[in-house]
């Protein structure tokens, strides 16, 4: 029983370093340290490169039921092992870019994004909750930690790569450590329990209902429209910090700071998350990390002197690092396992849209207000639906049950 403990944190620690390089940290959260570079050298617009990346957004959500749907069938390794190097692949032929077509550049991007559905948090969440269940929040808090470390560390190497040898090879370098990062950990530690050198399954039927079932339950579109309220609000507050930081003032290296600090939240918020997560009902927990970027969102709206702003910020990167942990466990928990990836692809893309909702959001109402203010009134509002929709859940359908040992799963 000792090695297969040792074995499912290593699997942890492999879907924390594939998700450090996952769709997020390498398309979105670097590509305003791409966005001048590529621009100033290929002569399109800062709104042309925007739609580009708006494309390949909505393609990843249409993706991830498909990733979800195969995982289901086929099981996470066989579908991560060649997703990766496709990512790879396509995350590299973005360092080969040309002005004309613009067509073109919307083709790569829309390749990206239909293949960056293997990179999101659907398969890794689905492997490490076959692996866990009393240990479950935990595992995956850790696991999807990865993003966070990615937000923080990706577009520093970004910069430091176009910085020294430009954006052509930068995105070569980042295809590199998709390889390094994620399929090589992938390849060596994660196994799907169902494979045979996962141990004795037989004994063990997978727990929940089908993915049309789910459908048809008042659950499934609390969690979907919880969500989608969630990361609308949060992600519209972060995404425009700096914008918002230096229209007072605030120099932009410590209004960038701001940034960091949320980013460095997300890992925080999210293993704290997952912790709580397998001690109290998970609503609960959902409510107070919900409260938290509803409280930074009040500190950004009014104009506080520093660190007033940092502490905001921070706020808002612990709601959105416990958000994805808490849809990952609540999911298992009322749906169960048999349709995980189904299920988990078909709420991720309504989560999708309020990803790129968000900012959008906050843009159009600046350009008519000339202010935030409004919008973030707004965002409150969401918050507190999002808080109310969450605490009239009911009882987990799938809890974590006693069982043998022998049956693979930890009961500690």
């Amino acid at each position: 029983m000792g090695a297969t403990l040792v074995s499912r944190w290593w699997i942890v620690l492999a879907c924390a370093c594939g998700l450090c390089v996952g769709t997020g940290s390498i398309m979105i959260f670097s590509f305003g340290v791409f966005l001048k570079p590529v621009t100033e050298d290929l002569g399109l617009s800062r709104g042309d490169l925007s739609s580009a990346l708006g494309v390949s957004t909505w393609l990843t959500a249409l993706a991830g039921l498909v990733v979800g749907w195969l995982i289901d069938r086929w099981g996470t390794r066989r579908i991560l092992i060649p997703g990766i190097l496709l990512f790879a692949i396509a995350i590299a032929s973005l360092g080969l870019m040309q002005a004309q077509p613009l067509s073109v550049v919307f083709l790569i991007y829309a390749a990206a994004g239909i293949i960056g559905g293997v990179q999101t948090p659907i398969p890794y969440a689905a492997v490490v909750s076959q692996w866990f269940d009393r240990s479950r929040g935990l595992a995956l808090g850790l696991a999807t930690g990865g993003v966070g470390i990615g937000v923080v560390l990706i577009p520093q190497l970004a910069a430091f790569l176009i910085d020294r040898y430009g954006w052509r090879d930068a995105y070569f370098g980042l295809a590199i450590a998709v390889v390094v990062l994620a399929w090589l950990p992938v390849a060596l530690f994660v196994r799907d329990r169902s494979s045979p050198s996962a141990g004795p399954r037989a004994a063990y039927a997978v727990p929940g209902i089908e993915a049309v079932a789910a459908i048809r339950t008042w659950n499934f579109w609390t969690l979907s429209i919880a969500f989608f309220l969630g990361v609308m609000a949060i992600n519209g507050t972060i995404v425009h910090i700096v914008a918002l930081l230096t229209d007072r003032g605030i120099p932009l290296q410590t209004a960038t700071g701001a940034l960091s600090a949320a980013g460095i939240a997300i890992i925080i918020g999210r293993i704290v998350c997952g912790w709580c997560l397998d001690r109290f009902w998970g609503p609960y927990v959902a409510v107070c990390f919900f409260i938290l970027p509803m409280a930074g969102i009040a500190l950004l709206a009014r104009d506080w002197a520093y660190p007033g702003p940092l502490i905001g910020a921070a706020l808002c990167g612990a709601g959105i690092g416990a958000e994805i942990d808490l849809m990952a466990f609540l999911i298992s928990r009322y749906f169960g396992l048999r349709a995980y990836g189904k299920i988990y692809g078909l709420i991720f893309i309504l989560f999708n849209v309020g990803t790129g909702l968000g900012p959008a959001l906050s843009g159009r109402a600046f350009d008519i207000f000339h202010s935030y203010s409004q919008i973030f009134v707004f965002y409150e509002i969401a918050l507190a639906a999002t808080c109310l929709l969450l605490v009239r859940l009911g009882p987990y359908a799938y809890p974590a049950p006693q069982v043998p040992a022998s049956l693979g799963l930890e009961t500690t």
